[in-house]
């Protein structure tokens, strides 16, 4: 049998021999990680087409390239909640869809309309055995963070949104502002309070709870830098940590950067061989868009531009993480337009000049509201999953796509 196979696959040709032989080419094995042992949800809050404009032209010139945008799967996330009485969203909402998969009116905090808890994402990695951190330049216990960790019937309650972190949801990072809502009435705390402000706690020390239970509680970016704890709390502002306000008066200067809050939160998270979930959040764009103020929103998007770097940097060792970077929602409708010296001098809702790198030009900005926006808000993603991230998509597919990534 063996000969007449080989007779067979020999082929007599005026004389000569062709051997016939089957050739398969192997294809290269994708050797990139399938699943996501990490995942880093990285939030501009407000952050907007607009928005990214600004900050390119103003930092990088017309035809640069932000670090926001250099992640391969570009897609646009359509951000409305289920509210009955408003088109728009708010932070609440937004940031429960994205944490959950589910929709909800504005204000909640990961539940749905009818005030039920959603399970979140982070919720899921902490069942995993993965570590969990929430990082932001907003009070710790804001809207958009809280609807990672936390279940409410309303964003104002912000010390009930304290006390889950430290009694039940226990995220191993707390980095952030908000101080006030961590005290009772009649301590201040560290921060000295602004007019306006003051402590407000209905449970007591909710700082000195969170020791007791095992948080290692730092006060400033040098005990932040130093300290070798792996449950970290941190509140390094009254409330939020940028200073709103229009030209002249808001300022955007963090007493802890935002890139040291994410490098000290990776390095924590990191030591848990199961992977993490880590939630970074610029807040100054969101608040500085409501006030109009495109300058003081440039040096957010510096900021955010810096926590990008760090996270790519410390991809390259680390290739199993989805990076996710995205807006919750869109503040101020802000439009880039060219500058006109007359129209300058008479439309007030007109920001700038500023100028364009590389380049004589230069532009000016308009909004249409100090609100937020219904516009759809870009998405850039790298890493295993993020495949499922390159289209026009809902703001609950963002929750599905990573809850797929890491298959959690």
């Amino acid at each position: 049998m063996r000969g007449l196979a080989l007779a067979v696959a020999l082929t007599v040709l005026g004389g000569s021999t062709a051997v016939a032989v089957a050739q398969t080419t192997k294809q290269p094995e994708d050797k990139r990680p399938r699943v996501a042992k990490n995942i880093i949800y990285i939030q501009g809050d407000g952050l907007g087409l607009g928005q990214r404009n600004l900050i390119r032209l103003a930092t990088k010139g017309r035809y640069g390239e932000l670090e926001l945008d250099k992640l391969p799967v570009a897609g646009m996330v359509r951000t409305t909640s289920i509210d009955p009485h408003e088109v728009v969203t708010d932070s609440g909402a937004s940031a429960t869809a994205l944490a959950t998969g589910q929709k909800t009116i504005n204000g909640r905090i990961g539940t749905d309309a009818a005030g039920r808890p959603i399970e979140t994402i982070l919720e899921r990695a902490k069942k995993a055995g993965k570590s969990t951190g929430l990082v932001t330049t907003a009070q710790v216990t804001g809207a958009s963070p809280a609807s990672f960790a936390a279940h409410v019937s309303s964003r104002d309650l912000q010390s009930d949104i304290a006390k889950q972190y430290v009694e039940k949801i226990r995220p191993d990072v707390l980095l952030g502002g908000g101080e006030d809502w961590w005290y009772p009435k009649g301590d201040p705390g560290l921060w000295p309070d602004k007019p306006g402000e003051e402590s407000r706690s209905p449970y007591g020390n909710l700082v000195k709870q969170a020791q007791r239970s095992g948080y290692t509680y730092v006060r400033n970016g040098n005990e932040l830098r130093d300290t070798r704890a792996t449950r970290l709390l941190g509140l390094f502002a009254n409330e939020d940590m940028v200073d709103y306000g229009p030209e002249g008066v808001g300022k955007y200067a963090p007493r802890v950067p935002l890139v040291n809050m994410a490098r000290k939160a990776l390095d924590v998270l990191a030591q848990n061989p199961k992977g993490f979930f880590l939630f970074l959040e610029e807040e100054g764009i969101d608040g500085l868009s409501h006030d109009n103020n495109a300058g003081e929103v440039i040096q957010a998007g510096k900021s955010l531009e810096a926590i990008v770097a760090e996270v790519m940097r410390f991809v390259k060792t680390h290739p199993d993480t989805l990076i996710i970077i995205n807006g919750d929602h869109e503040t101020g409708g802000l439009s880039i337009q060219d500058y006109d010296t007359d129209e300058e001098k008479t439309d007030p809702r007109q920001d700038g000049p500023f100028a364009i790198p590389g380049s004589n030009l230069r532009f000016a900005v308009d909004w249409t509201t100090n609100s937020h926006s219904g516009t759809d808000t870009p998405l850039t993603a790298s890493g295993p999953g993020s495949e499922r991230l390159g289209r026009v998509l809902d703001n609950t597919e963002v929750f599905e796509a990573m809850r797929a990534a890491a298959r959690i």
